[in-house]
């Protein structure tokens, strides 16, 4: 986990309140600009109430330079509002990690964002409020507006990618919690353990949160790589070993096996606590289409029953939006100050549970 060196006070910035900035509710804005800030690119995107995109741009990450980062943020937006003849658009920005109470980053991969005050900076270089969220829940946020989790009650969105991780919106709006948490499903033990995790536990490296066996070791791209290399002695990358998979390329079919056993397994579990209506994968391993057909059927064995066996109900989709989740979802954190935004229009419609 990325943070602050051992003893170390986090820097001291004034706070938010003490500088007067512009009430998006005053002049509600009829669009909505989201920037998804990653570790190698910065991509903008203005959408319209209804979600259709209006303008796009990426542009490369300064590498290791928080204050051109703010800069490059700052020119993007300026740019959008000019090329739409747009004024005060609300900004909403995604971001590899998660803010504490003070409003510190903390656990970004962009490693000069941590410790500081980026939604207070963004606001004060924009001259207007700023929200932030991280990557996942910004997917979810997405998905559950305007794709592929459209009009459902509760919605778990899935990451699976170089890392794991999970948002959750309920009614359309993200769950957080006191401590920020929700959807932390990445930094959990995998359940229903059998001998072969049990073996390869022992023997992995340990997450880079500090605990060993967590989801994100399993399911992630390079978790997926590991088990491959471990059964067959090959270095595959998670992409190689899909494609080999496809082709009836026996080992590469095993270790997909074992993988949609454990994504089974974990889902299973998010049922079992959450019960959402939806859960949506995103990230590159969402694009392996005998996912959404293999693990419904797998974690069946695992669903709480009660001894009385009943069909699942909860739906394995893959996102509507793909890769412009994040972006899209960014967008969607000001979606109650943007007049007639979709969430308002399909409130009537959206699944408040299911009696049988």
């Amino acid at each position: 986990m990325t943070g602050y060196p051992p003893n170390a006070e986090p820097a001291r910035y004034p706070s938010p309140a003490a500088h007067a900035l512009p009430s998006p509710q005053a002049q509600a804005p009829a669009r909505a600009i989201g920037v998804d800030l990653g570790g190698t690119k910065i991509e903008a995107i203005v959408l319209d109430p209804h979600g259709a995109s209006l303008w796009r741009q990426r542009v490369a990450t300064p590498a290791g330079d928080y204050a051109a980062t703010l800069s490059t943020v700052a020119a993007l937006v300026a740019r959008a509002e000019a090329d739409l003849g747009l004024a005060a658009c609300s900004v909403g920005v995604g971001t590899p990690g998660t803010a504490t109470r003070e409003g510190l980053l903390k656990n970004a991969n962009s490693t000069c964002l941590n410790g500081r005050p980026l939604a207070h900076d963004l606001g004060l270089a924009l001259g207007r409020p700023v929200r932030i969220a991280n990557d996942a829940n910004c997917l979810a946020l997405s998905e559950a507006t305007d794709g592929a989790g459209a009009g459902a009650a509760v919605v778990f969105a899935v990451i699976l990618g170089t890392g794991v991780g999970a948002g959750i919106v309920v009614d359309g709006q993200l769950l957080g919690g006191p401590n920020g948490l929700a959807g932390e499903w990445g930094h959990n033990p995998l359940p229903w353990a059998d001998t072969d995790d049990a073996s390869s536990i022992a023997s992995a490296p340990p997450c880079y949160c500090g605990q060993r066996g967590c989801i994100e070791t399993w399911l992630s791209g390079p978790g997926l790589a590991r088990d491959h290399a471990r059964h067959t002695g090959e270095a595959l990358t998670a992409q190689q070993i899909g494609q080999r998979a496809a082709t009836g390329d026996a080992p590469a079919d095993a270790t997909l096996q074992r993988y949609e056993r454990r994504l089974a397994r974990a889902l299973a579990h998010v049922i079992n606590l959450l019960d959402p209506h939806v859960i949506v994968l995103g990230g590159g391993l969402s694009g392996l289409d005998r996912l959404l057909v293999n693990v419904p059927r797998l974690w069946d064995d695992f669903v709480f029953s009660g001894g009385v066996k009943e069909p699942v109900r909860t739906r394995l989709v893959r996102s509507l939006h793909g890769d412009s989740s994040g972006v899209r979802g960014a967008a969607w954190l000001w979606r109650d100050a943007v007049p007639d935004a979709l969430p308002d229009e399909r409130g009537a419609v959206r699944e408040r549970g299911r009696q049988s």
